[in-house]
């Protein structure tokens, strides 16, 4: 009987965070506004300082900073920080050309690979504005990206505004398609844990606004600082929003090696916050631990609570012929990715098939971080993603 239970009890943990709370949050958010105390004089704006670390991102810098200048905020009110991490293909150079053409870029070239994080802290000690926008070099703003952001701070309880991020350079032959639509599921629920709690389960990291006085230097182990610095804000009683006219673009991964090599990056250093920030968990009938539990922690813990679904399916499959059919479903959806990877090689692709092939690998791209994790992490220096495939 006690299987049974703990059968149940794991699909519905995974039935919870992937379908009620998402449900609930859509139910819930209905005909709530996001914030409405916003800046709508250009004069009550206040000053920025763009926060960029970058690292070899020849191929887009040049766009990159074209669409910081090509904004309709004040650029009197703007002030730009960049620093080099020690690039090597060729950025630097590209990096003082566009100096010459425009003095409001402060740059700062690093003599030695130091990590995005501890970019960002060099670059937060020369900041002067109230406002910083932390923003990754491969991320193309649009006109009005930085008004919709920073407007929000207008109300004092605001401490942190995320942009809406849209990914381009979508393909069939990978898994950019499964992406994109991942990313897109996650932006619309932290929109709505915004928007019923003020309390969004983190950034999507490309471009956010967040107050000056709330920011804490990154420490030098933290692998996913954009959380870090939301759980920050939350911690310190804050509330922190999405906004979905704040548009910004990204050129999503289309590859699986790659993105599960950044996939393990990120779930190590999903687990280093969640211990950071365990107490936020509780109590989980607020809005910020039930937004914490739902929409992370069990995903975090997903890989586990597989692997214990199908140790007591398989322990319990002879009781009932209901054990022998789920037992049957999970041993399909095990051998999806098996097929789907021959399927590819023949240059096949079936969009449903290869869902089942993401949501396998990012779980294991977790377990590969927890164990990670567990192990020790030293730096936060890291190998970017490669994207353009």
């Amino acid at each position: 009987m006690i299987l049974v239970i703990i059968f149940w009890g794991l699909i519905f943990l995974l039935f919870h965070s992937y379908v009620l709370f998402p449900v609930f949050l859509a139910v819930l958010s209905r005909n709530r506004e996001n914030n409405t105390l916003v800046y709508q004089n250009p004069g009550e704006l206040p000053s920025l300082s763009v926060l960029m670390s970058v690292y070899n991102e020849k191929k887009v810098i040049r766009e990159k900073i074209h669409s910081i200048l090509n904004t309709s905020y004040p650029l009197q009110k703007i002030q730009i920080l960049i620093g080099s991490d020690h690039s090597t293909d060729g950025t630097d150079e590209i990096l003082k050309e566009l100096q010459r053409e425009e003095p409001l870029l402060q740059l700062y070239f690093m003599d030695e690979r130091r990590g995005k994080g501890s970019v960002i802290n060099y670059l937060f000690r020369k900041a002067e504005g109230n406002i910083l926008i932390l923003t990754d070099a491969n991320v193309i703003l649009q006109r009005n990206t930085l008004y919709e952001l920073v407007k929000h701070f207008k109300n004092p309880d605001i401490g942190l505004a995320d942009s809406y991020m849209l990914n381009t350079g979508i393909k069939k032959d990978g898994i950019s398609y499964q992406e994109m639509a991942y990313i897109s599921r996650e932006i619309r629920i932290k929109n709505r844990e915004g928007r019923i709690w003020g309390c969004m389960m983190g950034p999507s990291g490309g471009c956010y606004a967040v107050r000056r006085e709330l920011y804490s230097p990154i420490p030098e182990t933290i692998l996913v600082d954009d959380f870090y610095i939301n759980m920050l804000v939350l911690e310190k009683g804050y509330r922190s929003v999405n906004e979905l006219r704040a548009r910004v673009y990204e050129d999503v991964s289309n590859d699986l090696s790659e993105e599960f090599r950044r996939k393990v990056r990120i779930a190590a250093g999903n687990f280093q916050n969640l211990v950071r920030f365990r107490k936020l968990l509780w109590p989980v009938t607020r809005g910020c631990g039930f937004c914490f539990f739902s929409h992370k922690l069990i995903r975090w813990t997903g890989p586990l609570i597989l692997i214990f679904l199908l140790i007591t399916n398989l322990l319990i499959f002879q009781r009932h012929p209901v054990y022998q059919i789920t037992l049957l479903i999970q041993a399909i959806l095990l051998a999806i990715p098996i097929i789907d990877q021959f399927l590819r090689k023949i240059q096949i692709h079936i969009v449903i098939l290869r869902f089942v092939t993401h949501f396998y690998a990012m779980n294991l791209a977790l377990l590969a971080g927890f164990f990670k994790n567990l192990k020790g992490i030293r730096t936060n220096v890291w190998q970017p993603t490669r994207r353009y495939q």
